[in-house]
């Protein structure tokens, strides 16, 4: 249970990154941090360590352009139930209500982490052989980092 709530949990955190990026379509850099392509400076990182051409950047955009409208109708949903548990939190508790919230925000968060997919699958798409593979590379290294992360917290068995 712990283990799916945290995998939904990433895929959301995923999916804000790259609505996010949709989002900012042309912005600027944002305050505090040095933007890349899309005004995100996710994209950007990823865009340098792949070395993304004009091409593909252009690309990429025109696919988040493309998406944002799918997108970011799930994103509202998303904070929206989240502010209506946070409201339940704050005022009377009603778990029967809470239940009902969460099962929204559930089937939300499914929906988010299918059209995540079905956009990164797209955007793969764009990426030569050699980048393909160095992107898994940067992926299994960060799930390494994320699974030694998670770990540190994590009681030892005696």
């Amino acid at each position: 249970m712990r283990t799916s709530y945290f995998k939904l949990a990433s895929a959301a955190l995923a999916i804000v990154l790259t609505a996010g990026a949709a989002l900012a379509q042309n912005a600027g850099p944002m305050h505090g941090h040095r933007g890349g392509a899309f005004g995100s400076p996710m994209f950007g990182f990823f865009g340098r360590q792949l070395d993304l051409s004009d091409a593909q950047k252009a690309q990429i955009k025109d696919i988040m352009t493309k998406e944002r409208p799918t997108l970011k109708p799930l994103m509202q949903q998303l904070g929206q139930s989240q502010s209506q548990l946070r409201q339940l939190e704050m005022g009377s508790f009603d778990e029967a209500q809470a239940r009902t919230i969460a099962t929204q925000q559930s089937q939300t968060m499914t929906e988010l982490a299918v059209q995540r997919a079905r956009v990164e699958a797209e955007m793969i798409q764009v990426l030569t052989p050699d980048q393909k593979s160095k992107l898994a590379e940067m992926w299994q290294k960060h799930e390494q980092r994320r699974m030694q992360h998670s770990n540190q917290g994590a009681p030892t068995a005696q």
